[in-house]
């Protein structure tokens, strides 16, 4: 008797168990959560990239201007090329959508992302020389920037592709807690009432404690 009640106390908790069904699992945990941020760390290095090599010097030379004399002449990046700090601004833009969108909403803007970083690459390319400065140019500053600039053209574009890629796995941010499946419909209070009435029951009773 006691090896057959032994057996019986986990068959029935197991019943029990398959009653309650699955424990509702979190519909948008920290892995669903990860593309996500993956996409937003990526465009928000690629700005900054971007915009700090918009504010470095992009073009010194001497020269002269009579009187002044001989004079060091700079152009930072946003002077030479002045696409650099508007498509900071759309990879600023692009984190909001990343945010706020999904499916294919957020593939079409990953398209637009990649486009930038590529437009941010070759920003940084177009002019680059690595030697024949005269003494005393900013020559490092000068090259720093433009491969500044090609770092963040390949962050942004990496945002882009992340946003293609991760479309429908990165859930939004913000998005609730959910178990599994439909949620359950609440009824009516009302109708509550008049189904507690048609089954004998009165709704206005205290509960039985003994229950």
């Amino acid at each position: 008797m006691s090896e057959q009640s032994g057996e019986a106390e986990p068959r029935r908790g197991g019943a029990e168990a398959e009653a309650a069904g699955p424990e509702p699992r979190p519909a948008n945990g920290a892995k669903a959560k990860r593309p996500l941020w993956t996409i937003i760390l990526a465009l928000l290095l690629g700005a900054l990239a971007l915009w700090g090599a918009s504010r470095m010097v992009w073009f010194a030379e001497f020269r002269d201007e009579g009187v002044r004399g001989t004079v060091l002449y700079t152009e930072p990046g946003e002077q030479r090329a002045t696409a650099l700090v508007p498509l900071a601004l759309l990879a600023l833009a692009g984190v909001a959508g990343a945010v706020a969108t999904g499916g294919w909403l957020r593939r079409a803007l990953g398209i637009v992302l990649v486009l930038a970083g590529a437009a941010g690459v070759w920003n940084g390319v177009d002019g680059i020389k690595f030697g024949g400065f005269a003494p005393g140019l900013p020559g490092t500053e000068i090259v720093l920037g433009h491969l500044i600039a090609v770092l963040g053209g390949i962050l942004v574009a990496l945002g882009g592709l992340a946003a293609i890629k991760w479309a429908g796995a990165a859930r939004k941010l913000g998005a609730r807690y959910a178990a599994p499946g439909a949620k359950a419909a609440r009824k009516d209070p009302d109708t509550e009432l008049w189904e507690a009435l048609s089954e004998g029951d009165d709704p206005t009773d205290p509960p039985d404690p003994r229950r």
